[in-house]
């Protein structure tokens, strides 16, 4: 499903990383591991077409991203590793902007949430950082028909119950044929997880 092909990245006139290659094919899961500044989220941002590699190419179904351009942005579910909700609004309808840009369904968007123990109509600015965070991850749950996720730091800010949810949509996900490419700094619960170190 996705391939990355002698990938290098330069941020800041320093070489993050080159000669990258990896394939991950559908049900696969690819944990991203490194120290802090080794380039794991300029790598999923690369993954999602949102920072041109410095050389390489992405190719999704054989051909290359840049060439895709909306058709790929259709095919993934990027969360980033700030939450990315607007403080005045709830999470309910943060969640419903989200579902509506991506082309996803927002039928079980209060389900979503409520599996995540966030209140749904509370202003985002109301609620704490793992709060937070999980309203972001709660769009995992309407995103099961979306081929490739790519997530930057999922377990973070999460208690043992979220981290444990997050696992079970991520397992979900592959037994479905899904792909998912995260980024963690340590091992999780995923024991089937391939691992790229940078």
């Amino acid at each position: 499903m996705l391939e990355a092909a002698d990938l290098a990245c330069e941020r800041g006139g320093r070489a993050l990383f080159h000669g990258l290659n990896f394939s991950l094919a559908s049900g696969e899961l690819l944990r991203i591991g490194g120290a802090n500044g080794s380039g794991k989220t300029s790598l999923l941002r690369i993954l999602c077409g949102l920072l041109t590699p410095s050389a390489g190419e992405v190719r999704w179904q054989g051909q290359a991203i840049r060439s895709l351009a909306e058709e790929y942005s259709r095919s993934l579910v990027h969360i980033g590793h700030a939450a990315g909700l607007k403080d005045e609004l709830t999470a309910a309808e943060n969640l419903a902007i989200a579902c509506t840009l991506a082309g996803v369904s927002r039928d079980g968007a209060g389900d979503a949430l409520a599996r995540f123990g966030i209140p749904g109509e509370k202003p985002v600015k109301q609620l704490s950082q793992g709060q937070r965070r999980r309203a972001a991850l709660a769009r995992l749950a309407l995103s099961q028909n979306v081929p490739l996720w790519l997530l930057d730091e999922p377990f973070a800010a999460l208690d043992a119950a979220a981290i444990s949810l997050v696992e079970e949509l991520i397992r979900g996900h592959a037994g479905r044929g899904g792909a998912v490419v995260f980024s963690a700094h340590q091992d999780s619960g995923l024991q089937e997880t391939r691992l790229i170190q940078l």
